[in-house]
């Protein structure tokens, strides 16, 4: 009996380990769990993309639900998803509000003249503090936030027309009521 533990043991191993393997090929990159969700969002207050001379504080979207798109000139998949963003601000059914993160502000500010700028207000997080706090993974993210201030949704990288209008939008619309 001794004799077959010896080689038991290391095939149970593999085994256990070919097993926790395989699970993981079937799980969904993109949706990696927030602690943030179902908490309050982070309060910040940084200078406003457009005019540094003033502050966009989060404190201003209490009261109402809203969007934060995390987003940056120099990310190609903010790109992708952008012309969604428009639309929807184009809709007026949400205000969204931009976080331009780790950016140049000049390359950021083209960047929404060529291709349309859908925000009630961009935030400007130059050092990537408030993104820290929020636990961006990387741009582009997006957040649902209700009218308490708790985080309902986080969506990491570009959203797709499907993936806006199913989760996004119907949990807006859930929350305005």
């Amino acid at each position: 009996m001794v004799r077959y533990l010896k080689y038991l043991t290391p095939l149970v191993v593999f085994l256990v380990v070919v097993w926790f393997l395989g699970r993981g090929l079937y799980l969904n990159p993109r949706e990696v769990p927030s602690p943030l969700v179902d908490k309050p969002a982070p309060v910040f207050s940084v200078a406003d993309l457009h005019r540094p001379e003033r502050q966009f504080s989060s404190e201003k979207m209490m009261g109402q639900v809203w969007i934060l798109n995390v987003w940056a000139s120099w990310c190609r998949a903010c790109r992708d998803e952008h012309p969604l963003f428009v639309e929807l601000g184009r809709k007026n059914i949400v205000p969204i509000v931009g976080l331009n993160y780790k950016d140049q502000r000049g390359d950021a500010l083209e960047w929404l003249r060529a291709l349309g700028d859908p925000y009630v207000a961009s935030a400007y997080d130059v050092d990537g503090r408030v993104g820290m706090d929020f636990g961006v993974y990387g741009v582009p993210e997006t957040y649902v936030i209700d009218k308490q201030g708790i985080i309902r949704y986080k969506h990491i990288g570009p959203v797709t027309a499907k993936s806006l209008e199913t989760k996004v939008v119907a949990l807006v619309k859930e929350l305005q009521q």
